[in-house]
């Protein structure tokens, strides 16, 4: 029979919970199940992940096979390292301080990458907050042209409105002294 390591679901309707489980490849998802190996809670803050390292070990050493989810997660706990280095011939207490030192530089990473998230959400705020302040000032720009341009419109209306009355007045005083000449001649 072969075996496999994978997820079954638990928990209630959209709050699932899962079981690492060791069963046979051909039974159901959520079916019988060799042994439990640990959990997984993904809904949890931060993630929760539990798992019986030695266990899974010697279903690895048993030809065991894990399906992709079950494969990250137990190479995200450094599992999968130590059971490598076991495959490799090391003894024990250099597999036990080569994981150790492996989880310290994983925390290390995962903490660095959590503050380089911290950071680039603050440089990402802080483009808003420039790209606002442009849009700002280039509105009041627009604005300003705009009013500049409108008081500027009013101006030439003003002057094309005086020049079209000194015209007028122009025409007027013109008008009456040709209507005096036309009237002498006859």
């Amino acid at each position: 029979m072969s075996t496999t390591i994978r997820l079954t679901r638990m928990g209630r309707k959209k709050r699932p919970f899962y079981r690492l489980v060791v069963t046979d490849s051909r039974t159901r998802r959520d079916g019988a199940f060799i042994a439990n190996l640990g959990f997984y809670n993904p809904f949890a803050d931060p993630l929760e992940v539990s798992l019986h390292d030695e266990e899974i070990v010697a279903w690895l050493k048993k030809g065991a096979t894990t399906s992709p989810t079950a494969h990250s997660l137990i190479r995200s706990e450094g599992i999968l390292y130590r059971w490598e280095l076991m495959r490799q011939g090391l003894a024990k207490d250099e597999v036990d301080a080569k994981v150790a030192a492996w989880k310290v530089d994983s925390t290390n990473r995962a903490e660095a990458k959590v503050k380089n998230k911290v950071v680039a959400a603050a440089k990402a705020k802080e483009a808003d907050i420039k790209a606002k302040q442009e849009a700002e000032k280039k509105a009041a720009a627009e604005a300003a042209a705009e009013a500049a341009a409108a008081k500027a419109a009013k101006a030439a209306e003003e002057a094309a409105a005086a020049a079209e009355a000194v015209e007028a007045e122009g025409d007027a005083e013109e008008a009456p002294a040709e209507e005096i000449g036309s009237g002498e001649e006859s």
